[in-house]
């Protein structure tokens, strides 16, 4: 069983995306916590020196663990840097930066826990509990609330994610099954098909 099997556990288990996160960001299952207990981790601190934040240095750089962020609340502080960035950037020239799909699939990742594959796996963007997900995200450049995914494509189901010209975020999870288009080479999902779960 590899060191993070246990995030598959939680959610088979019933804990919410929440517990889960802060589970990956601990790196240990809520099950294991209760058997520490306070006088334990007491005893074995005692005799370890003290540091501040300030006095840590890495010895490598912090990596990604296929895919999964390494910290989610420093990966929601990125998120909201980008988003106020971009909205700065518009504001200042008028034009928009283009880093929509990528803004998506952070807000994916922080909202509904997608797990993100390894970078160029055609087919989907990731995993959301367990199941392989597509995530297609609407600028405020378009007008309409429809995307298109390829019929081929390896996903089971699809994440819209649709950012207003304020930079606010709407998104809806659909079942594959629950796209149209009966023939040819793309499936089409419509945000309005449905109430917003963001």
């Amino acid at each position: 069983m590899s060191d993070w099997e246990f995030l598959h556990e939680m959610r088979e288990r019933g804990y919410s995306q929440d517990e889960i996160a802060d589970a990956a960001s601990s790196g240990a299952a809520p099950w294991e916590w209760e058997n520490l207990s306070t006088e334990w981790i007491n005893s074995e601190l005692e005799d370890q020196p003290k540091y501040d934040s300030n006095s840590i240095e890495h010895n490598q750089p912090c990596k990604s663990r296929d895919g999964f962020p390494f910290s989610m609340l420093e990966h929601t502080e990125i998120f909201y840097d980008l988003v106020d960035s971009a909205a700065r950037h518009f504001e200042n020239t008028g034009r928009y930066l283009q880093i929509w799909g990528e803004l998506g699939e952070i807000y994916a990742e922080i909202r509904y826990g997608l797990r993100r594959h390894g970078t160029h796996k055609a087919g989907s963007d990731g995993t959301i509990e367990g199941k392989l997900v597509e995530v297609k995200t609407i600028s405020p450049e378009k007008t309409n609330d429809s995307v298109l995914v390829k019929r081929q494509g390896n996903f089971e189901q699809l994440l819209i994610v649709r950012i207003s010209s304020n930079f606010e975020f709407q998104a809806k999870l659909f079942d594959r099954s629950e796209l149209s288009g009966s023939s040819g080479k793309f499936l089409r999902g419509n945000l309005k098909d449905g109430k917003s779960n963001a």
